[in-house]
């Protein structure tokens, strides 16, 4: 079927390939108009390999593809996650108590329930009216979860730990390899320990491993009484028979629903641990800063929406000028587990071959997203960045003063001139021809420049936000639902299949293939 934008914005990217951003920057001396602020964050794309035609070519795609009427939808309640027939709300999840915004007055209602009875726990805890089973007040929370129930809030745990309770530990356990369990409860006294268990079904393989296994260790070291599980577990399910079987109080658990797809869980009940360890106040800034992101991603016009217009480079990088990967490279240490995230949001949303309707995809869709906090990557993979002969557009993301209470002083002066030097001698390169050409760094690499204020509960609600809109852009683009993922289904399921054959002493007749089956005889033999 002949698509008329797509050919328009093909054609032009063949012009675009042999431009320059020193020739561009020269034809716009006003190139720094190329900015958007929005819900406290302000971008500058100026230093991309685009033209104002490339942005027009690019946005007319983009209403072409219905990504209005996608909007629309989603933020209607429609169905958007078509292969499921559910809709995807997690904007539902940071709208304030006060507003009827985007949600119907139901789910507002539910909405708000949990995070009622998330914030009145976690006030318990903090203020030691909650106690464990021999009455000391808790001082430590384990996390135990996989994938959307670990990575989000441990990132935001990392980056907000400035807001947080510094007389409690919290620590993350998702690896069903057991080292990383026992080295989470390294020190801990298990009186003074709470285990937050997070999985919808309450049958996710590797967090009920793990979980099983925590629940040993706070038995035995409770004198072996069952009854202390109720003290030291809360769990964030909807699957209150298998809550209940392993015996955790479901007064203590936790709901979130079946429209809350895992990566963008955040905001819901998943981040028990979070609103533990920040408070309900901050908590509710980080909803604040992804609803005001929410809002302006709804209004904006296209030309002046920051996510729409990160989607739109990406789409430019991954289509049209062959590029397969996208750098994150935060100049802030509180952000070391943002690159990991944001793998998991992009990648399982648009990792896809199929179109929503069943069709292959005829266009390379995802981005494969890597990176490092910066100044650290500097000294590792920025070499392949500034002479490699690979195309990476990078994320640079910075604040312009510390969290509260970090006086940086020249340090964060040094650190944001990193940031600002390394955008702009991947830009332009070096401008010296008596340089030899292992010194000729050549330019041309195109960048984003996000920065803040200060990384706050606000700002690090709005940057995710931003991000997950961007992901929705993008699959509206390609056609692909960007809410499912079946992909990781058939690992889990065969995995089931072999944990069972491992461990059977009968040693059950294998049906994989040779390799595989030899593998599982190979571990059979050596294990023991």
């Amino acid at each position: 079927m002949p698509d008329r934008e797509w050919d328009a914005v093909a054609a032009h990217a063949e012009v675009m390939r042999t431009r320059t951003l020193r020739e561009l920057f020269a034809a716009e001396p006003d190139r720094d108009r190329m900015n958007i602020e929005a819900a406290g964050w302000y971008l500058d794309y100026a230093k991309h390999r685009v033209d104002p035609e490339a942005l027009r070519l690019l946005r007319d795609l983009a209403v072409a593809r219905g990504l209005r009427e996608r909007i629309d939808a989603m933020f209607r309640g429609d169905h958007v996650n078509v292969t499921e027939d559910r809709p995807a709300l997690h904007i539902a999840l940071r709208v304030p108590a006060e507003s009827r915004k985007f949600v119907g007055p139901e789910i507002h209602a539910e909405v708000q329930r949990v995070l009622h009875q998330m914030s009145e726990f976690a006030s318990s805890i903090r203020d030691g009216s909650r106690v464990g089973h021999t009455g000391r007040p808790i001082r430590n929370v384990v996390n135990i979860g996989i994938g959307g129930s670990d990575l989000g809030p441990a990132m935001a745990y990392d980056a907000l730990r400035a807001f947080s309770r510094r007389d409690m530990q919290f620590r993350f356990v998702s690896n069903v390899d057991g080292a990383d369990l026992l080295e989470a409860l390294h020190g801990f006294d298990a009186t003074e320990t709470l285990f937050v268990v997070a999985s919808k079904t309450f049958t996710t393989l590797e967090t009920l491993t793990n979980a099983r296994a925590a629940r040993a260790w706070s038995v035995a070291a409770l004198g072996g009484d069952e009854s202390s599980v109720a003290k030291h577990f809360v769990a964030v399910s909807t699957n209150a028979e298998k809550v209940a079987e392993f015996g955790i109080d479901t007064a203590n658990m936790f709901e979130f629903w079946d429209w809350v797809g895992g990566r963008y869980s955040m905001w819901s009940a998943i981040g028990l641990s979070l609103i533990i360890a920040i408070g309900p106040d901050n908590f509710r800034e980080l909803l604040a800063g992804a609803h005001a992101m929410d809002e302006h991603f709804y209004t904006a016009p296209f030309e002046a929406n920051l996510p729409v217009i990160m989607g739109l480079l990406a789409c430019w990088y991954r289509d049209f000028l062959d590029a397969q990967s996208q750098a994150v490279v935060p100049y802030a240490n509180a952000l070391v587990k943002l690159p990991s995230y944001l793998q998991q949001l992009e990648m399982e949303s648009n990792g896809k071959s199929v179109r929503a309707d069943g069709t292959p995809v005829d266009a390379p869709t995802g981005e494969i997203v890597w990176g490092t906090v910066g100044t650290n990557g500097q000294h590792a993979y920025f070499q392949l960045l500034h002479q490699g002969t690979t195309l990476v557009p990078i994320d640079f993301i910075g604040f312009e003063r510390p969290q509260p209470g970090l006086a940086l002083g020249d340090q964060q002066h040094f650190l944001y001139a990193n940031l600002l030097a390394q955008a702009e001698a991947l830009g332009f390169g070096t401008d010296d021809p008596s340089l030899p050409p292992y010194r000729v760094m050549p330019g041309n690499r195109p960048s984003s420049v996000l920065t803040a204020l200060q990384l706050t509960p606000f700002t690090l609600g709005s940057l995710v936000a931003a991000y997950e809109h961007k992901v929705m852009t993008l699959g509206t683009i390609w056609g692909i639902d960007s809410f499912d993922q079946w992909g990781v289904e058939l690992g889990k399921a065969l995995a089931q299949k072999i944990a069972t054959e491992i461990t059977s002493p009968a040693g059950p007749a294998m049906t994989h293939d040779p390799s595989t089956n030899a593998l599982i005889r190979r571990y059979r033999e050596r294990s023991s």
